[in-house]
């Protein structure tokens, strides 16, 4: 008999781990999706705020903590619909991968050699405040355009530090 409880406390606690979505992707952190509306996302966690790209919602999911920009919600018209969607995803925890398991803390080998056979793909330097190159920061960008987004893994001392989904504005 307590094998069969020890059995079974095994496979539920199994199924709660593989349940939690950690998920990295072109279109979403986690449970949270660019192009996501408010109406939705109230219902994952605190409700959120109109942000620009320095300020930005901090939601925790399972304990890991994702910055969620989000803007008005249009209609067909131009109307705002009085909902936010949202525009931007970033995260530095070390919990969230892509499928093909990347993540913060793998080194910028591990991200060439995951995404060198994908369509789309762009490496630029980072800058700081001041307009300057910082010889040590690159952004290794996919680019989804299917659906218009991009999945930024930003990379300092050759580490993944942090990744970003953002809807591709055609810069």
């Amino acid at each position: 008999m307590k094998k069969i409880i020890l059995l079974l406390l095994c496979l539920f606690t199994f199924g709660l781990i593989s349940a939690q979505d950690f998920e990295i992707s072109t279109l979403r952190i986690g449970p949270y999706r660019i192009f996501m509306k408010s109406d939705e996302t109230d219902k994952l966690g605190p409700k959120l705020k109109r942000t620009d790209y320095e300020l930005k919602n901090l939601v925790k999911y399972n304990g890991e903590t994702i910055l969620i920009a989000a803007s008005p919600d249009y209609d067909n018209q131009g109307k705002e619909t009085g909902k936010l969607m949202i525009t931007g995803l970033s995260t530095t925890s070390r919990k969230f991968k892509t499928k093909s398991g990347i993540g913060v803390g793998n080194t910028k080998d591990d991200v060439i050699n995951a995404y060198k056979n994908y369509p789309s793909y762009s490496v630029y330097p980072g800058w700081d405040d001041k307009g300057n190159i910082q010889k040590n920061v690159c952004n290794f960008i996919l680019n989804d355009s299917d659906a218009g987004t991009t999945l930024t893994f930003k990379i300092v001392d050759n580490i993944v530090e942090e990744m970003s989904v953002y809807i591709n504005e055609g810069c």
